[in-house]
């Protein structure tokens, strides 16, 4: 297959399930530069706060860095207000602490939001435009396993074609299990790994 391009997207963010091993993140990271692979992470603001250095190597390493929100809310509890304080905040930590400007990348928080019009209007007067996903491998799960993430991966890629966009999390040991499987199974395929960036167009 060709012209196939991959965006492996990260959601950076404090975890709530089991099996988040300490360095799990980091290793992600070190696999990703192993492999030459560019991907997108979505930063937590408290997350940035939380790990200042990972969250500067992953624009160091030269990743695409989107807003994953400040709390990890469900978008559209907030208030209209209560939305913007939260973007903004995040925002502003990842200016300051990572040195790059997140926008027009976002993530809502658990896919809360990408449909809703009242969300993407704030999204959109902030300068964010929110990004979904097509392929899940459901690795924040307890009873996700490495080869199991790395069969959802590729058979969904493959499913898609061009330009499909994975949902991945830092924090899960399946995930960092699964990323070599991942990479090594697409580009046999003849798949490239890009950011978002060179998947979507800005504006």
């Amino acid at each position: 297959m060709s012209d196939l391009r991959v965006a492996l997207t990260f959601d950076a963010e404090h975890p709530d399930r089991a099996r988040c091993p300490p360095g799990n993140q980091e290793g992600v990271l070190a696999a990703l530069a192993s492999a030459g692979v560019r991907a997108t992470f979505f930063l937590q603001g408290r997350w940035v706060t939380a790990y200042p250095g990972t969250a500067r190597r992953v624009a160091a390493d030269g990743h695409v860095v989107g807003n994953h929100s400040n709390y990890h809310a469900r978008m559209p509890l907030f208030s209209d207000e209560g939305l913007r304080t939260d973007v903004l905040d995040a925002d502003a930590t990842i200016r300051e602490i990572v040195g790059v400007e997140p926008d027009p990348w976002f993530r809502c928080p658990f896919g809360a939001g990408h449909d809703d019009a009242r969300v993407l209007s704030t999204l959109g007067s902030l300068g964010y435009r929110n990004v979904h996903w097509d392929v899940v491998a459901d690795d924040w799960e307890n009873d996700a396993t490495g080869p199991n993430v790395e069969a959802a991966v590729v058979r969904g890629c493959l499913d898609h074609g061009d330009g499909a966009v994975v949902l991945l999390h830092t924090w899960p040991a399946p995930t960092l299990a699964a990323l070599p499987g991942i990479v090594g199974r697409l580009r046999a395929e003849g798949a490239s790994f890009v950011g978002i960036d060179e998947v979507l167009r800005v504006g």
